[in-house]
């Protein structure tokens, strides 16, 4: 197994959020403990270990890392926040910066509706959120890599609901036409004068969103992703979940 690079508090978290899930539940015997299959599924999550590798990390078989991985993904994913509870922290930020991403599943040349044109690869197209500062405030259900930004933007609600509140959002070309509370460049290829300035300005500003993107693909699963596509959106909520636990 590889090693995790995850503070104590993390798996603290997590230890606590199944120890209170058992005591609820009735659950008796397990075959790990709570502080165990924490490291189980933060091995899975953080360092994309393989089911067969982590039974034999643990000593466990195949068919029990399943159902315990399962039952702590859902726990952690019911705690993200939804876009609602999200605007309820992006109303205390000055602006927010809205960026979309693919990320690659195993699907073969058949298939597609999750084929991204734009990164040559298939995938699951994810929508984030990030303050000033980049970090991670919400991420979207995970739809089809063949859906548009934009139109996984508005599929989310997204734009709908930063007018509604009349928040500040950057981002990039690919929102052109999303509503008067994004901001995108200007378009074109030899802009000068104050659009130049401009669009230079708003690179400065947007780049900052790319942090939020780095820090979920810092957990390795989601680099490559070899589950059932129904399964993906509970996976990215719980390491957003434990993200802004952390």
């Amino acid at each position: 197994m590889s090693a995790i690079d995850l503070s104590s508090r993390t798996l603290q978290h997590l230890s606590g959020l199944l120890a209170g899930h058992r005591r609820r539940i009735g659950s008796r015997w397990r075959r790990l403990t709570c502080g165990r299959q924490s490291l189980l599924v933060l091995a899975h999550l953080r360092c994309g270990d393989t089911y067969a590798c982590l039974a034999g990390g643990f000593r466990i078989g195949i068919a029990t890392v399943y159902p315990y991985i399962r039952e702590a993904v859902d726990l952690l994913a019911a705690l993200a926040p939804t876009l609602e509870q999200a605007m309820a922290t992006v109303r205390k930020k000055a602006y927010v910066i809205l960026d979309g991403t693919v990320l690659p599943i195993d699907r073969i040349a058949a298939d597609r509706p999750y084929y991204s044109g734009k990164e040559k690869h298939h995938g699951m197209n994810m929508q984030v959120l990030a303050d000033p500062a980049g970090r991670l405030i919400w991420a979207s259900d995970a739809l089809p890599g063949a859906t548009h930004d934009l139109t996984a933007a508005r599929a989310h609600g997204i734009p709908a609901a930063l007018a509604a509140d009349n928040i500040k959002c950057w981002s990039d070309e690919a929102y052109q036409g999303a509503g008067p509370a994004i901001r995108v460049p200007i378009r074109g290829k030899h802009l000068r004068g104050w659009r130049r300035r401009h669009n230079r300005d708003h690179t400065k500003i947007r780049s900052l969103g790319e942090r939020a993107m780095a820090t979920l693909k810092c957990w390795r699963l989601l680099r490559k992703l070899r589950c059932s596509t129904a399964r993906i959106t509970a996976v990215v909520r719980a390491v957003v979940a434990l993200e802004l636990a952390s």
